[in-house]
């Protein structure tokens, strides 16, 4: 599904070049995986020499990826923060709000809402328990994905090459409390839990004693847009429940998106 409209012909006229980069753009964003630039080509009925051209551009800009190996292209991270610069506006934080706050009140846990922001996890919605820990998270807050629910959630949805144009290497690991993945097939095997548990979770490794759950929110093209998680004394409640909670809250707001 295009997450970008169909540009009138009148523009298409006007300015050929902006309007075949957003058509590319907006076909890259509806498949479920990197494609050849000659389907590319094919299905939006460019020239190939066109269709390079402007995947260069766009690669030397991080909007899109070449996989050499496989000989296929996907969106950079660049195309990634556009997505997260719209969830970061006033929809998503709007929309997800009071049904944060409704879960924090639920639980009598802290919950939030994140958005992906390139390797890093940025905070839209912090609603704070009353007589709960404090916690490193609030609004405006950035921390490494890898190491947060709300992170690995969205981590687990994007595709796997995606994934690794974040994470290619070990020096793309941060830390902060000596725990979570350091190497990108530590970061693939945790993933590969995410999707078979069906949320994310993080024990200490944003700050120790606490420990958080997380579920992903995608939009109408089923694209990870932000996560909802909770967070929590290690030694308190029961993560299956709140991990049940988490994901029906997310479920909520992914309905209310699609509207």
């Amino acid at each position: 599904m295009s997450v970008i409209p169909d540009i009138p012909e009148t523009d298409e006229v006007q300015v050929p070049a902006a309007a075949q980069t957003l058509r590319i753009l907006s076909y890259l964003a509806g498949r479920p995986a990197p494609v050849a630039a000659s389907a590319i080509a094919r299905e939006l009925a460019l020239p190939r020499s066109t269709v390079y051209h402007l995947l260069r551009t766009l690669a030397a800009h991080g909007f899109v990826l070449h996989l050499r190996e496989e000989r296929r292209w996907g969106l950079g991270t660049s195309a990634f923060e556009l997505a997260g610069g719209y969830a970061r506006q006033q929809p998503l934080a709007r929309l997800g709000r009071p049904l944060v706050a409704a879960l924090s009140d639920h639980l009598g846990e802290s919950a939030h809402l994140a958005v992906m922001s390139g390797g890093d996890v940025l905070y839209i919605v912090e609603e704070r328990a009353p007589r709960r820990p404090a916690l490193v998270t609030d609004v405006g807050v950035r921390l490494p994905a890898h190491l947060t629910a709300t992170g690995r959630a969205m981590l687990a949805a994007l595709p796997r090459e995606q994934v690794r144009a974040l994470y290619p290497e070990a020096s793309a690991f941060s830390d902060r409390t000596g725990r979570g993945p350091r190497r990108p097939g530590e970061l693939r095997e945790l993933l590969r839990e995410v999707r078979s548990r069906g949320y994310a979770t993080e024990d200490g490794e944003v700050a120790e004693g606490l420990r958080s759950v997380g579920a992903v929110v995608r939009d109408a093209a089923g694209w990870p847009v932000a996560a909802v998680a909770v967070t929590w004394a290690d030694d308190d409640s029961a993560e299956a429940e709140l991990a049940n909670a988490v994901r029906d809250t997310a479920a909520t707001l992914e309905a209310r998106l699609a509207r």
